[in-house]
């Protein structure tokens, strides 16, 4: 469904999976600086959104999803993962209950599968589920924004993530910033997304949500063997880490582009790129958990110094050194 703010005067789609809203409109640096200020807002309507009600719904909920949901209280943001049965992630959900019903929103096309895999689930519990995308758009900006009111979610740089009718996006008095403007500031706050950031291989501990969408003191849901393995006994494969690009490249990495290591040995790709307005051009990307944190990178063939999101160590509840290279130790 596309934006309606995407025929605004110097609009720009964004590109795949983003293409239905702006990524900018005209002016990315400035609209960058305004949304971290506080001043503009973030079309993010292309997200979908479910609404899940009944009596049940939060017991219910919480025997399906990573975190624990059964006490959650109304007004209460969180976030969940549903998992595949090897513990891979399938869906990365925002969620929150408003007494009545609980509001979630997700990535992009993604819903109506989520939706389903739900209804699947429901048996002969006193629940309903409703995909709304159609009905409710996913708006970001000041958390003090009256004129967007709706169930809200704390977000990254101090923001705040609204769900409200989509008949009011782009009401207010507030100008809109693009995509890019939202993606470089979550992008350096190291806040992964999926679908972007990830790969169909990827576990929680690989990308730092332990705590965050994934409760490790609750009852069973599946894939929880792989994070009570991992958090336990092992480490994960891989760690997500912060790139500082080479502010030199015309460019920026593509998503899936290799991360390599001198000699040309891929040990990871990038994830979701950005120019940050004071940083300049930032990454994310999944490398291998052994690689030295302090080792030349390149991105898609970009220079890049890596910054540790995930510790090496994470897992097994063991501490032990970050690999450092022959050049330092000396």
């Amino acid at each position: 469904m596309e934006s309606p703010l995407l025929k605004l005067h110097g609009a720009v789609a964004a590109d795949a999976p983003d293409q239905e809203i702006a990524a900018h409109y005209g002016d990315p640096v400035r609209e960058q600086r305004l949304l971290e200020a506080g001043k503009a807002f973030v079309d993010r309507s292309n997200r979908g959104v479910l609404k899940v009600s009944g009596p049940d719904r939060l017991s219910w909920l919480h025997s399906l999803l990573s975190q624990h949901l059964d006490a959650l209280e109304p007004g209460v943001a969180t976030q969940a993962l549903l998992l595949t049965v090897n513990g891979h992630i399938e869906h990365h959900l925002h969620l929150v209950d408003d007494g009545e019903a609980v509001w979630i929103h997700v990535e992009p096309g993604t819903a109506p599968a989520l939706a389903e895999f739900l209804n699947r689930m429901r048996f002969f519990l006193r629940v309903e589920v409703e995909d709304v995308s159609d009905r409710y758009a996913v708006i970001t900006g000041p958390s003090g924004d009256a004129a967007s009111e709706g169930v809200s979610f704390p977000d990254v740089a101090g923001l705040t993530t609204r769900i409200v009718p989509r008949a009011e996006l782009g009401e207010g008095d507030l100008p809109p910033a693009g995509l890019w403007a939202y993606e470089a500031l979550r992008i350096a706050a190291h806040v992964a997304r999926f679908g972007l950031d990830t790969d169909h291989r990827t576990i929680p501990h690989e990308i730092g949500v332990i705590g965050t969408a994934v409760h490790l003191n609750k009852g069973c849901y599946r894939g929880q063997e792989t994070v009570a393995r991992v958090e336990n006994l092992g480490r994960p494969p891989r760690r997500l880490v912060f790139l500082h690009l080479d502010g030199h490249a015309d460019r920026l990495p593509a998503a899936g582009d290799p991360v390599e290591i001198p000699g040309g040995r891929q040990i990871g790709f990038v994830g979701t790129s950005a120019r940050h307005h004071e940083l300049g051009p930032i990454a994310l990307a999944l490398v291998k958990r052994n690689t030295p944190v302090d080792v030349e990178l390149t991105a898609g063939g970009v220079a890049a110094a890596q910054e540790v999101v995930v510790p090496p160590d994470t897992g097994a509840n063991a501490k032990i050194e970050l690999r450092r290279t022959a050049a330092d130790r000396a």
